[in-house]
């Protein structure tokens, strides 16, 4: 995991930043440091296995300039110079310009002393986060808000906006945070500081060129360029290992991995002993195919308890994304075997149009394009009038059907949101929820989702997921699981390149009719197992709802978290003691992970120096 902590204002002087120079040049994968003194805290294991050579830092006559990461520069470097001078220089040149000239995944802070600015960014999809907050005039700043707590002008208060978030989204989206007046970069976004005043701008959106281009052989043959490109640039100068689920996405990676590096790749998967969840079969499929040296664990109820306290303490946001235990054991898996660094093939279905809510999404379009007086007039009465419709089947599918797609988009996406299914009232404590803004997830929807008014619906959602799924959710649950394990990640599907090509695919190529992903398919077919090309989405599901039915040591811990979270203020005690009696009892595997959302709140908030309720 990147990192890195200073500040920029009145006060932080030429000293200062030679010791926070000294702090991020230390060969460690986090830095909880600020300019000074070194924080003391947790040091993550991941500070052991990373090295100075994924940081380039250069200082000269009052000028720092960092990067952290696998950082690229769009011109080569001139001999002797750095990443980290070339960039210097193009500072002193057109400071606005600096970020744009930058590629792959990066944090990037700048800090001038003779101009009293500073300049933060992050890479394009959001895998090298930076927060910060302004304390008066001074800008603080962290790759975690673990770090940014830490500083003595920003302590940690809880933002009863962000826990709200967590619940309804079961992460906290940027770019806001759990706590108050912190803030988080969003992809492709850079942040200027000017004399104690901030300017914040994106320096790179993604666009889409929908128009029909070349034909199918020739986007197939710079497609898979690109993509063997990325898996090679990847892994240069690292042991590398890849995760394997058996899905598209993974399954390419590990044959483009073993292709370019010339021998097997090495590849980790995770099972479980619980039907319906185990998708060892495929990933076995696939390492057959493509010969890998495959290896194996199967994730027992034992290794939920005993992870369950490290992974909510290494995510410095509360997370609920339970499938961030078994990319733990895998990833940890690989460490053991010598891995430095894991490819995800995380991206492939946010490009390409992946998800299988992109289809339905796309029936319940057809809707809009019924004149809306035939609707009103006719459709709708005689559905929703017919005698006795609820007890006809085929009417009540027209019923949910038109319910649903009267939704405007992007809220129709979170229908069967589980919060909205129980009502915030149920859920929260009533002091709680006037201090928070039930409207907010779906305004902060809606703001990402007007970004691309143009484009066609599936280019619309695919943009939305780069940001809700990408960069809130999934990045962040492989990059923090790796880096508990002691490992560094990459993702080769979101090189910038590949990227890029994405947005000059038309709409019916990522979305077929109802065909899913189709250039990606057809592309790969003959390469991939054709069992892979059709089988059903899945991934690292963790049967948590299962097992907490049976496994004693696991109830143990979920009831014993549930029951400190009443003593929080935050959700009623009524609405624990029905989601695990009455709730649980009827469908475990859905309302179990309301139980893992909650217990996770709770167990991030008991390895935290943070007040204990919401209003800190």
């Amino acid at each position: 995991m990147s990192g890195l902590c200073g500040w920029m204002g009145h006060g932080a002087s030429s000293a200062d930043n030679e010791a926070l120079l000294a702090t991020m040049a230390a060969p460690l994968g986090r830095f909880d440091g600020v300019p000074v003194r070194r924080l003391a805290g947790r040091r993550s294991a991941a500070a052991v296995a990373a090295r100075p050579a994924s940081s380039h830092v250069w200082q000269q006559d009052g000028l720092t300039v960092a990067v952290w990461g696998q950082a690229r520069i769009a011109a080569t470097p001139a001999a002797g110079e750095t990443l980290a001078a070339e960039l210097a220089a193009a500072w002193r040149q057109d400071p606005d310009a600096v970020c744009a000239r930058l590629s792959g995944a990066f944090s990037l802070c700048i800090l001038d002393e003779a101009r009293g600015e500073a300049l933060l960014a992050i890479d394009r999809t959001g895998t090298q986060p930076l927060v910060y907050q302004l304390a008066g005039e001074t800008l603080v700043f962290a790759s975690s808000s673990d770090a940014l707590v830490r500083h003595p002008s920003t302590p940690g208060r809880i933002d009863p906006q962000g826990l709200y978030n967590y619940v309804y989204f079961h992460m906290v989206p940027g770019p806001g945070t759990v706590y108050r007046d912190q803030q988080r970069l969003l992809p492709g976004e850079c942040l200027r500081y000017r004399q104690g005043a901030l300017e914040k701008r994106s320096y790179w959106q993604i666009r889409f060129d929908e128009q029909t281009g070349p034909s199918f052989e020739e986007l197939k043959e710079e497609f898979l360029r690109i993509l063997k490109d990325s898996v090679r640039e990847a892994g240069e100068g690292e042991k590398v290992g890849a995760f394997l689920s058996g899905g598209t996405d993974s399954s390419t990676i590990a044959g483009i991995l073993t292709q370019v590096g010339g021998r097997p790749a090495d590849t980790y998967s995770i099972g479980f002993e619980a039907e319906g969840y185990d998708e060892m079969e495929y990933a076995r499929l696939a390492s057959r195919h493509f010969g890998t040296a495959h290896h194996e664990y199967y994730v027992t109820p034992d290794d939920v308890v005993a992870a369950i306290p490290q992974v909510a303490a290494i995510f410095d946001q509360p997370f609920g994304n339970a499938s961030a235990v078994p990319a733990f054991y895998c990833a940890q898996m690989a460490r053991r075997d010598g891995v430095t660094r894991m490819f995800g093939g995380d991206g492939g279905d946010e490009l390409f149009g992946g998800n299988e809510r992109y289809a339905k999404q796309h029936v319940f379009a057809l809707y809009d394009k019924v004149p809306g007086l035939l609707r009103k007039a006719l459709l709708e009465p005689a559905v929703f009038n017919f005698p006795a419709g609820g007890m006809i089947k085929p009417i009540r599918k027209a019923r949910s059907y038109i319910e649903q797609a009267s939704v405007p988009m992007p809220a129709r996406l979170e229908t069967y949101n589980l919060l909205g299914r129980y009502g915030p009232e149920q859920v929260f404590a009533a002091d709680f929820l006037a201090s928070a803004d039930t409207g907010g997830p779906l305004a902060s929807l809606r703001e990402t989702y007007a970004k691309q008014p143009s484009a066609s619906l599936i280019n619309q959602m695919l943009a939305l997921d780069l940001k809700v799924t990408l960069a809130d959710n999934d990045l962040p649950k492989v990059t923090r699981a790796c880096e508990l394990a002691g490992v560094e990640v990459a993702f080769p599907f979101l090189n910038d390149a590949m990227v890029e090509f994405s947005t000059r695919l038309t709409a019916k190529q990522k979305l077929n009719g109802q065909k899913l992903r189709w250039f990606f398919k057809e592309a790969l077919r003959g390469f991939l197992p054709d069992e892979i090309i059709t089988k059903q989405k899945h991934g690292f599901g963790l049967p948590f709802g299962v097992w907490l039915q049976k496994h004693q040591p696991l109830q143990d811990l979920a009831y014993d978290s549930l029951s400190a979270l009443r003593g929080r203020g935050i959700v009623r005690a009524e609405f624990i003691d029905e989601l695990l009696g009455r709730h649980l009892k009827e469908h475990p595997g859905y309302h179990g992970t309301m139980v893992w959302v909650l217990m996770m709140m709770e167990q991030w908030f008991r390895q935290r120096p943070v007040s204990p309720g919401p209003h800190a």
